[in-house]
């Protein structure tokens, strides 16, 4: 049986695995490639992608309406590979806190739920292949990453050595904590929207809109969340106005972040032992704003948008970390 140590050890390499999964799958989406691959597990009916040229003429006539792209297949391809990888990952976690279920503090439910979440990450990724991008399955997909990495940051954590119990003054941010959690979860959601939905240029200005402060908009059109299945949604099919009201809930949705993200870190400075993951998170905000305009006056570099993606990974990961700061736990041994 494995120590404690080394669960510890095992749950923070998933973690860091899951944000490159997370990194790679905004790299996959913001390339287009992820329709590299038409079908699911495999790539052309096969367990890499077509390589010879026999094998890509022969791909080429059975999906003779999404022909070879082979960068786009390599990089779809690596994705799968990595997110495999994971999932086996998350499996042996599972695995090791079942074994370990009588070791006084041993997660076991958490492992669990964890391992119930990646399959269902594995499904909707194959529906995002299968139903064509559909932009409701995409950001399911993507927020599936973000929740499994939150549970897999917590898990790390609440997996090391006992730390001394909060105060009550820290134990009173707890539910500050989960306001401002709840408000970040909603405007990262509202990214994956803007960028499922391909309106992250829709407004290539900053701060106004296409020279105006309010341009026309469809909200109706532009926050229909579930579409007709066996449409093509790469690319985009929506109007300009559509996206831009997409465009626009997401920047007005910064501003609710900045606003409620300020009061939040002058608690988390007035509150003892916060002063330093306050400082912290303050630094994360601030580089993910800047990437965010960045991403509009600089016409979404690829570096910048899948950046951007990472970061919001990374405000999560140290939410979570602060609310393990107001709970005590058991020792695990």
């Amino acid at each position: 049986m494995i120590t404690s140590r080394t669960y510890n050890r095992l749950a923070l390499a998933t973690t860091a695995l899951t944000l490159v999964v997370i990194v790679l799958g905004a790299w996959v989406r913001l390339t287009d490639a992820g329709l590299g691959c038409p079908d699911w597990p495999g790539c052309y009916g096969k367990l890499t992608w077509p390589q010879t040229d026999e094998a890509i003429a022969a791909a080429n006539e059975r999906w003779a309406e999404r022909p070879v792209e082979t960068g786009k297949a390599i990089r779809e391809m690596v994705h799968r590979y990595v997110a495999t990888l994971l999932g086996f990952l998350v499996l042996l976690l599972a695995f090791f806190a079942w074994k370990r279920r009588h070791e006084p503090g041993q997660p076991v439910i958490l492992p669990m739920v964890l391992l119930g979440v990646v399959i269902f990450q594995g499904l909707l990724g194959m529906w995002t292949v299968t139903m064509l991008l559909k932009p409701a399955i995409v950001l399911a997909h993507l927020a599936g990453g973000m929740l499994t990495f939150c549970l897999l940051v917590w898990l790390w954590l609440i997996t090391r050595p006992e730390r001394a119990p909060p105060n009550l003054a820290q134990r009173r941010m707890k539910w500050p904590l989960l306001f401002a959690m709840v408000v970040l979860i909603g405007q990262i959601l509202l990214g994956g929207w803007v960028s499922t939905n391909y309106a992250a240029l829709s407004c290539p200005d900053f701060p106004t809109c296409m020279g105006q402060w309010w341009p026309d908009t469809n909200f109706t059109e532009g926050f229909t969340l579930w579409r007709e299945i066996g449409v093509d949604y790469e690319g985009g099919i929506l109007d300009q106005n559509a996206r831009v009201a997409i465009h626009l809930t997401h920047r007005i949705g910064a501003l609710v972040v900045l606003g409620v993200f300020g009061w939040l870190l002058w608690q988390l400075w007035l509150t003892p032992g916060f002063r330093q993951p306050a400082t912290l998170l303050a630094t994360l905000l601030t580089i993910q704003i800047a990437l965010g305009i960045a991403n509009v006056v600089l016409g979404l570099p690829l570096s910048v948008a899948v950046a951007h993606n990472g970061m919001a990974a990374l405000l999560l990961g140290v939410m979570v970390y602060l609310l393990t700061l107001t709970s005590t736990r058991e020792r695990v041994s």
